[in-house]
């Protein structure tokens, strides 16, 4: 009995870990893909991003569920258009955003703003917080203030505005998402409620879009992996996770984009954020170790 207890809770962290690694390779993705290089010039413009993204997304999660579902009789939308809703209004505030911001930066706002949403949303339903949680997350939300000054620039207001908008509407759809009991249809249900707006804004992209070969990739990568996929293992890990936990692992992502950064777009690793990072991931152990 306890080996079973503790293998399920190895299997929700390995899950939640994958996660939060997809969601900042979101925010590099996003920063390479939009962000204007050394021409000045990015390689896709917001809108087609979003477009090639959301229908990639939908597109793969259509083709795991048809297999297993379509011979069984068992073909079923679910998730919600509220939800829907939340993702178009989140991948679409994101996309503009990134051509003002980079990854480090943005990811900072949006999930500054998704602790907000999150915690508000937790305390307001009446969630208690132990003390060793708030020192957690002060602790972590130090971390965020080590790697966001001096370092990074003040945010355009445009884009700043936007990442928060972002940030709010994906604290809402992982909210919305706490109480499903099929990650997979829920994912695509609400990927593929986007489609028909997406499929009107086709005609735009190919006469008006601008992209590059490498834009579209990035954002078929964007679409596919790190959000229909990572978005399907977020709503895996919720099911376990309370509105508190889910908002504090996320705290992690800002940081991980920062190193992200590093790793794949050749942005300089400094004392700050080693120091930055340090105090994220034990700031959020320090709250995590708390009983419920």
């Amino acid at each position: 009995m306890q080996f079973a207890f503790e293998r399920r809770t190895l299997q929700l962290w390995v899950v939640t870990v994958a996660t939060l690694v997809a969601f900042a390779a979101n925010s590099v993705l996003g920063r390479a893909a939009l962000f204007p290089g050394g021409s000045g010039a990015p390689s896709i413009d917001p809108i087609s991003f979003t477009v090639v993204r959301l229908l990639a997304g939908a597109t793969l999660l259509f083709l795991l569920i048809l297999g297993n579902r379509w011979k069984k009789g068992e073909m079923e939308i679910r998730g919600s258009w509220l939800a829907s809703s939340a993702l178009m209004i989140y991948a679409a505030a994101f996309s503009w955003s990134y051509l003002s911001l980079s990854a480090g930066t943005g990811a900072l706002i949006l999930f500054g703003f998704v602790q907000a949403t999150m915690y508000g949303w937790a305390v307001w339903s009446g969630e208690r917080l132990r003390l060793g949680t708030w020192l957690g997350l002060a602790v972590a939300s130090l971390g965020l203030i080590t790697l966001s000054a001096p370092g990074i620039e003040k945010p355009p207001l445009l884009g700043g505005v936007l990442m928060a908008v972002a940030g709010i509407a994906w604290g809402g759809y992982s909210l919305l998402g706490r109480g499903q009991s099929q990650p997979v249809l829920a994912t695509a249900g609400n990927f593929l409620r986007c489609g028909p707006l997406m499929l009107l804004l086709i005609p735009w992209v190919v006469t008006r879009g601008v992209y590059t070969n490498r834009g579209l990739l990035l954002a078929v990568i964007s679409g596919a992996l790190t959000s229909g996929l990572g978005y399907v293992l977020w709503y895996t890990a919720l099911k376990n996770l309370t509105a508190t936990r889910a908002a504090l692992v996320q705290l992690s992502v800002p940081v991980l984009a920062a190193l992200g950064g590093v790793l794949f777009l050749g942005e300089f690793f400094s004392l700050r954020l080693a120091i930055a990072t340090l105090l994220v991931l034990g700031g959020i152990g320090l709250a995590i170790v708390q009983k419920d």
